[in-house]
């Protein structure tokens, strides 16, 4: 991506930002980016690069440099002001003084052990029942996928925007949109929710990232 296409994107997704912080208040991030080994080798590299007030979910999956990871993004993210969310580990979380952790939707049950313990969890889901279910969960808000059609390899059919919008404000819980979300789209949710990419959050890397 050359300098003044990234530039653009850049603007969209923090005009994004912007109201998707109206619609959140302000105890939450925006916008998130999560990581994804398979897409993003080094999530430092967009961390790096993230406005203050967005949040990131490093979600390892077991990787054997995780700790070390984690504790790169851990610094990274106190100086920018970026708040930290670990994916299913919560004892990461509380080595590494991470914000919170995040939930999959089969792990859900894990937000109740741990409540109290941190600042933020949010919970995955992946319909309009799981997204019921994660409401009554003690999380401060849910991440809903799949909303745009994605790269991913796990994404499923895209809801798209219209049925996404209708969730989220029904859900009675902050929502997060995941999955396919860009610079171009994300201005289509934001009224309502936050939103959270992989690649989406690429605009705020350094070239190549």
């Amino acid at each position: 991506m050359s300098v003044e296409p990234q530039s653009r994107a850049r603007r969209k997704l923090l005009a994004a930002a912007r109201r998707s912080a109206v619609a959140l208040g302000p105890a939450l991030p925006p916008a998130l980016f999560v990581t994804d080994p398979a897409r993003i080798a080094d999530p430092r590299a967009i961390a790096h690069g993230l406005p203050a007030g967005f949040g990131m979910v490093y979600r390892h999956f077991g990787a054997r440099d995780r700790s070390q990871v984690a504790e790169d993004l851990a610094r990274i993210c106190r100086r920018r002001g970026v708040a930290l969310l670990i994916a299913a580990d919560p004892e990461l979380a509380m080595k590494v003084h991470a914000d919170g952790v995040h939930w999959p939707f089969r792990l859900r049950q894990g937000a109740r052990r741990w409540q109290g313990r941190f600042a933020l969890q949010t919970v995955s889901a992946h319909s309009g029942w799981e997204l019921r279910a994660a409401a009554r969960l003690p999380v401060d808000a849910v991440m809903l996928s799949t909303v745009f059609a994605s790269g991913s390899a796990s994404a499923g059919t895209a809801m798209g925007a219209g049925r996404f919008v209708r969730r989220a404000k029904a859900a009675g819980v902050p929502v997060y949109a995941l999955g396919g979300v860009t610079a171009e789209n994300a201005g289509r949710i934001a009224g309502c929710a936050g939103f959270a990419a992989v690649e989406g959050m690429r605009p705020f890397g350094k070239a190549g990232a």
